[in-house]
């Protein structure tokens, strides 16, 4: 691969990085911090991609251990009310609360459920990225869709 076939594959590829980033890290100078962490490892490991036909996926691994990275080096905690102190919450009933119970998912059901439902990425492919077994994550995918079944209990007129 050339430097002209991974801008192109970089930039097909940036909106879902940034919904795979925003999913892991939900900070935006985060989220750009990790996806431009990952490009770069992307561009100097290169020559390490086996397949072409999979870049794609093996760049969202990158970016994946990249967000946990940046997870791990946090050394100070932001408080629940400095990070929504300044900003706007959104009026109900716009998509906002299926979007917070998503975000309010666990990591484990959180990841695969946006790599699956958001970014279309297959099982075989969400099995290649985090490295689990494919019943591992058929099994989350079941219970994320459990768990916003049961925290969207009469929202959009649904019931149990």
């Amino acid at each position: 691969m050339n430097k002209e076939q991974f801008t192109t594959e970089v930039l097909g590829a940036e909106k879902s990085l940034y919904h795979i980033a925003k999913s892991i890290l939900r900070n935006d100078e985060d989220c750009a911090d990790a996806m431009q962490n990952a490009v770069l490892h992307a561009f100097e490991k290169l020559h390490t991609l086996r397949n072409e036909a999979y870049f794609k996926t093996w760049l969202t691994r990158i970016l994946i251990n990249e967000c946990h990275q940046i997870i791990r080096s946090r050394k100070e905690q932001i408080s629940y009310e400095d990070y929504y102190g300044g900003q706007i919450s959104p009026e109900p009933g716009n998509g906002s609360d299926v979007f917070e119970a998503v975000m309010n998912l666990e990591d484990n059901y959180r990841i695969p459920f946006v790599l699956f439902y958001v970014e279309g990425f297959s099982i075989k492919e969400i099995c290649q990225i985090l490295k689990l077994s494919q019943g591992t994550v058929k099994m989350r995918l079941y219970r994320s869709r459990k768990l916003l079944k049961e925290r969207l209990v009469g929202a959009y007129g649904y019931e149990k």
